[in-house]
């Protein structure tokens, strides 16, 4: 049990997952031709649990992990991000997922070696009614149902068990078109979609889901949506679609760019927190914008999401003190 439950407090946002090891050149060569490699770890949703955390909100994540060095590297270090990991199982029958990425010529290049790891092998049976239900947010991505089909079962019970309790659902496409063809993913994705109280996509993953590329359609598709949108990857902007209206906020620009990889899952951590926090909609859009712009200026899924500290001082435009 965690400390955050001994005391009677849950988690406010609960998310679920694979997350995996990730392995990385350090200087920028090809994964051909590196010496070696840097060991990190990533997965949509414990990225999304992380930021929660360091922006000072109690997050909980579970999955399944291999009872293997490097399935328990990773339990390790997002416990020591602050997250309840107290659902989360290290597998003995199945391995962790594995990931190697290289940056070549300004080009990211993904591998996963995922099949039959213990992540893919979730069933409904490993979800907490209970815990699920004690939360104010579930965080659900479409990388959870492309995994297989019990993990597709899986994500869509969780939603259900969420809304049967009251619990907000905040639902991120993630379309990943390695894992599934576009024609297997448009159904379910749009199915949990229509589910959702938030509804977190790409302009880029809508235009395929809706078979579109005119952002007047596209809009339309979402204002028959219960949930709120947030559509992220404008142009310079992030639009939301929300009481059928549309409205947008503009990125904070970025000193440098580094690695986009993990900007998403840094937004949603931050217009997380902005709901968490009371803020308006409109508002934790701009938070959320602001934590991705961030996340970007540093190499890693999740290590350059900031503390709440470092973001007011950021918005209250505190001058850095070196020394």
């Amino acid at each position: 049990m965690s400390s955050a439950e001994l005391y009677g407090q849950g988690p406010e946002l609960v998310t679920f997952g694979e997350t995996m090891g990730l392995l990385i050149p350090p200087d920028g060569r090809g994964i051909e031709y590196a010496p070696h490699m840097r060991q990190l770890f990533g997965g949509a949703e414990s990225n999304v649990a992380i930021g929660v955390a360091r922006l000072g909100h109690r997050a909980g994540w579970f999955g399944r992990l291999g009872k293997d060095p490097v399935g328990r590297m990773i339990l390790k270090k997002i416990r020591g991000e602050g997250v309840d990991v107290s659902r989360a199982e290290l597998a003995e029958e199945a391995p962790t997922g594995l990931m190697l990425r290289e940056t070549v010529s300004g080009k990211t290049s993904v591998y996963y070696y995922r099949r039959y790891s213990a992540a893919s092998l979730m069933t409904p049976a490993h979800l907490d009614e209970g815990y699920i239900g004690r939360a104010k947010i579930l965080h659900v991505t479409g990388i959870t149902p492309a995994l297989s089909e019990s993990c597709r079962q899986t994500a869509i019970q969780a939603m259900r068990i969420a809304r049967r309790a009251g619990v907000k659902v905040c639902f991120d496409p993630n379309l990943r078109l390695k894992l599934w063809t576009l024609q297997e993913a448009r159904p379910v994705l749009l199915g949990m979609a229509a589910e959702a109280d938030y509804f977190l996509p790409g302009l880029d993953e809508l235009k395929l889901l809706y078979g579109t590329d005119s952002f007047e359609d596209i809009v339309e598709k979402l204002k028959e949506l219960p949930a709120v949108s947030v559509v992220k990857g404008g142009e310079n902007e992030t639009y939301l679609v929300e009481g059928g209206r549309v409205g947008s906020v503009p990125y904070f620009k970025a000193e440098r760019i580094v690695d986009t990889v993990g900007a998403g899952d840094g937004f949603c951590a931050g217009f997380i927190c902005g709901l968490l926090k009371g803020y308006s909609c409109l508002e934790a859009v701009r938070l959320g914008n602001l934590i991705g712009s961030l996340v970007i200026q540093q190499e890693g899924d999740w290590e350059g999401i900031p503390t709440w500290e470092e973001v007011e001082a950021i918005l209250n435009h505190v001058k850095h003190v070196e020394r």
